[in-house]
């Protein structure tokens, strides 16, 4: 089963390829740009990539528009494709931001306000492009950027709750990329890696009006009990509300989804029926703690084994979304890594099944493995390796315990990024 879940991983990778996203969604008419129903004069086009599949998008951006190009800047993470020549790019660091984040920022914003009312703005944004787009609304310093970054991150709040608070300390985040670039028009292709693929959550919303709030910063920073730096304290005292719907700036803006998580799962659902398993799609906007997560996949397994209920082994249990960790302890891992291991432990002996879960950008939290891949003898491997399982989970040090286990989901940059994907496959004792 673990041969088939590598097929399947590698089959929900390939339908979020951020190179064949931008083919299938642009197209240039003599003249003119068309994206998602909307027509644009083909001038002095300036590209912005930025995320972790900046380089492949703005690879096929230039496939499609060629000379149309006038310039632009790709943001990506270290190690990552860094896009065609022609185009300057910007490595910086992911996921707490780093001061080249904050040079490529300073050039992103230069670029858009450069443009003028003959310019366009293409915007190829992708997961990634928040933090590496590192730029604290002055007179904020990176310093305190980083310091309120890693307490969110650690807080387990959600993707969502995090980005309303990056909107607010930032130059470029809601909406202030396209508000820059006004009077041009801007164009977003968007490889969404948030739940719900809303345009004012990917990236944090750089060229999407913004629902979110002042208040509803401050409530985020309240609720998991964050105290942030005096300068951002004082920034959002003072701030002005991130421009929403009713802004004329958007009114020439395109926000257009070319990718996301539900092409993941749909594709791995359908490569596991390929292989025999009848697909179970539970959903792909799964979220909250991963840990609850762990359960209802662990329930579902015992009760396909047990009743052959909802569905008869063999069969794959299906998911993407984003979990999230509460971080308790001191160790290494990510939310990939905590589902495997806690799945490992909880189904602790049980034949019939293995599981994978993984990160779609190849790197699970901080580590460079995906996630992990598991079966009913992972346990107790990690035990014969003289780690204790319970202590790993409790202290979130997931990574060391899969490590010693062989259970390491490793597969490197993919250069895509669509949230989590989960596979559980059930087969027949």
């Amino acid at each position: 089963m673990k041969d088939d879940l590598r097929e399947i991983l590698t089959s929900g990778l390939a339908a979020a390829d951020p190179r064949e996203a931008v083919l299938r969604s642009v197209r240039l008419e003599e003249c003119s740009i068309s994206v998602g129903g909307r027509t644009f004069e083909a001038g002095n086009v300036a590209v912005v990539a930025a995320g972790k599949a900046a380089g492949a998008m703005a690879g096929a951006a230039v496939e499609v528009l060629g000379d149309r190009i006038s310039g632009g800047l790709i943001v990506t993470k270290d190690d990552h494709d860094p896009g065609p020549e022609g185009l300057e790019t910007v490595f910086a660091s992911h996921p707490e931001p780093d001061e080249r984040g904050v040079e490529a920022a300073r050039k992103v914003q230069g670029l858009a306000e450069s443009l003028g009312e003959d310019g366009l703005l293409l915007a190829l944004i992708s997961g990634g492009a928040s933090a590496l787009l590192a730029d604290p609304a002055p007179p904020i310093e990176l310093a305190d950027l980083k310091k309120l970054t890693s307490d969110l991150l650690r807080s387990g709040a959600e993707i969502g709750e995090i980005n309303t608070v990056r909107k607010h300390v930032s130059v470029l985040k809601g909406g202030g990329l396209a508000r820059l670039a006004h009077p041009a028009p801007t164009i977003a292709l968007l490889l969404s890696d948030v739940v719900g693929d809303e345009p004012s959550s990917i990236a944090s919303g750089l060229t999407a009006p913004d629902p979110t709030t002042l208040e509803g910063t401050r409530r985020v920073l309240e609720r998991y009990e964050i105290e942030p730096p005096e300068s951002i304290a004082t920034h959002l005292q003072g701030a002005e509300e991130t421009p929403a719907s009713d802004d004329p700036i958007f009114e020439n803006v395109v926000n257009f989804i070319c990718g996301g998580g539900w092409h993941a799962a749909d594709a791995a659902a359908k490569r596991a029926e390929d292989l025999g398993y009848t697909p179970l799609l539970l959903t792909t906007t799964l979220t909250g703690d991963v840990l609850g997560a762990v359960s209802m996949y662990a329930a579902i397994v015992k009760e396909v084994l047990a009743s052959g209920n909802p569905a008869p082994p063999p069969c794959a249990i299906v998911s993407g979304g984003e979990a999230t960790v509460t971080v308790r302890g001191s160790g290494a891992g990510g939310p990939n890594q905590e589902f495997a291991l806690a799945l490992a432990v909880e189904l602790d002996g049980i034949e019939g099944w293995a599981a994978f879960a993984a990160d779609t950008d190849g790197n699970d939290g901080s580590t460079y493995a995906a996630g992990g891949i598991v079966d009913g003898r992972t346990a107790q491997r990690i035990r014969d390796a003289d780690v204790d399982t319970e202590g790993a989970l409790a202290g979130n040090d997931s990574y060391a315990a899969l490590e010693a286990g062989g259970a390491l989901l490793v597969t490197g940059p993919t250069g895509t990024n669509v949230n989590d994907l989960r596979v559980a496959l059930v087969s027949a004792l």
